[in-house]
């Protein structure tokens, strides 16, 4: 039994940030009931990277297990009155629609709190339900663009850098999930319920407490050096380098003693507090050199040996077979009913009496339809007649 057993989440969100938080509450144990379009959610359609499935493309299949899949029409009445009659006893309903759209709909927070006052409705934006910018798309990368975070790495006669993942969404999923149970913890304590409002914007720009407060409070400006330095307010060096094999990080190490173990004289006469900053391209260059004339394994050995903050540059390959992520059981596998084995990264934190498990994979649309319908007391004729108008869709695996 998950920690969230017992607990009924109705998901009507579509894309990553959504999807990503409410498999999270499934992935503890909730009852997860994804409503999405007759046709399937959005996110079915686009596939990352080209990653198709059989029935599933991977990017659904990525944020949607532990859930069930009502295919309805919300636009329709009957459609409607069967999303009320599930927020009746729902716990937890979470939407990422534009803003206007879940008033529209009649299921925006005050409608639904009639129906359930009890509710945790997490509503999910990308820039707030209010201000000049409601209006606009909340994109990840344009999200990443109005962070500021770009400007922390890479060099300075060079394109800002983007993040290798998805991170605006994925700190912004993180950030409804800590909402909901937050909001679930004050209901088990007081009976209310409330609105839990996030925004992408807000997400990304909290998640840069330390380096904003660096800028806010010490005034220091974002000086990217002509060096790829790896962040702007990290001293040198900092960042990935060449070896004679491949690549290494190393992350700001005792200069003199890092200059004796890479063979760099020059380092011995600086100041880790002074000159890691107003030489910072020049120690980059040097050790840039010297890192380029011995393997990655040759380094990561002797820097282990002496206490130097070091790794090595994976690729996924990689870190898939790592003895770490291996031990600690990073990825879940599973089977799929439609797809196979599937091995995917898990639920990261771990509970001695309440673990996190995978029940079911990402369901086909409408999968439980039927199912769903039938716990609230529909009967089959009237089930197959709203499925034959689309009222509601259906498939089997």
């Amino acid at each position: 039994m998950g920690i969230l057993s017992g607990y009924r989440v109705l998901d009507c969100s579509i894309a990553m940030a959504g999807p990503f938080a409410a498999q999270r509450l499934g992935d503890l144990g909730a009852d997860v009931i994804k409503l999405e379009p007759v046709d399937g959610e959005w996110q079915r359609h686009v596939a990352a990277g080209g990653a198709r499935g059989r029935r599933i493309n991977v990017s659904f299949l990525s944020l949607n297990r532990n859930k069930r899949s009502l295919a309805i029409d919300l636009k329709a009445p009957e459609g409607k009155a069967i999303l009320l009659q599930l927020v009746r006893d729902a716990d937890v309903f979470l939407q990422n629609y534009r803003p206007g759209v879940a008033q529209r709909l009649g299921i925006d927070y005050e409608s639904l709190l009639a129906v359930n006052p009890r509710l945790v409705y997490v509503s999910m934006s990308g820039y707030g339900e209010t201000g000049p910018y409601v209006n606009r798309p909340g994109q990840d990368l344009v999200l990443q663009g109005m962070s500021g975070a770009m400007l922390s790495a890479g060099r300075a006669d060079q394109p800002p850098t983007p993040a290798g993942q998805y991170l605006v969404d994925a700190v912004t999923a993180y950030t409804a999930f800590e909402g909901a149970l937050a909001a679930l913890l004050h209901r088990e304590r007081t009976g209310e319920g409330q609105k839990v409002e996030v925004n992408m914007l807000d997400a990304i720009t909290t998640l840069q407490m330390q380096e904003l407060s660096v800028f806010t409070v010490a005034g220091k400006l974002q000086q990217r050096s002509a060096e790829p330095h790896a962040h702007v307010y990290i001293r040198a060096p900092y960042g990935a380098f060449a070896t004679s094999d491949g690549h290494i990080i190393v992350a700001f190490p005792p200069l003199r003693k890092f200059g004796a173990l890479i063979d760099e004289p020059s380092f011995a006469t600086m100041d880790d507090e002074v000159d890691t900053w107003t030489r910072r391209d020049e120690i980059f260059a040097r050790t840039r050199e010297r890192l380029k004339l011995r393997s990655t394994a040759e380094w990561l050995d002797l820097f282990a040996r002496n206490d130097i903050w070091a790794g090595p540059v994976y690729g996924y390959a990689d870190l898939v077979d790592d003895p770490q992520i291996r031990h600690n059981g990073t990825f879940v596998e599973y089977e799929h009913p439609t797809e196979g084995r599937v091995k995917t990264p898990g639920f990261p934190v771990r509970f001695s009496r309440t673990p996190a498990t995978v029940a079911r994979g990402a369901p086909l649309a409408g999968e439980h339809t039927r199912e769903v319908l039938r716990a609230l007391g529909r009967s089959e004729a009237e089930i197959d007649d709203l499925i034959r108008r689309r009222v509601l869709g259906e498939s089997q695996p």
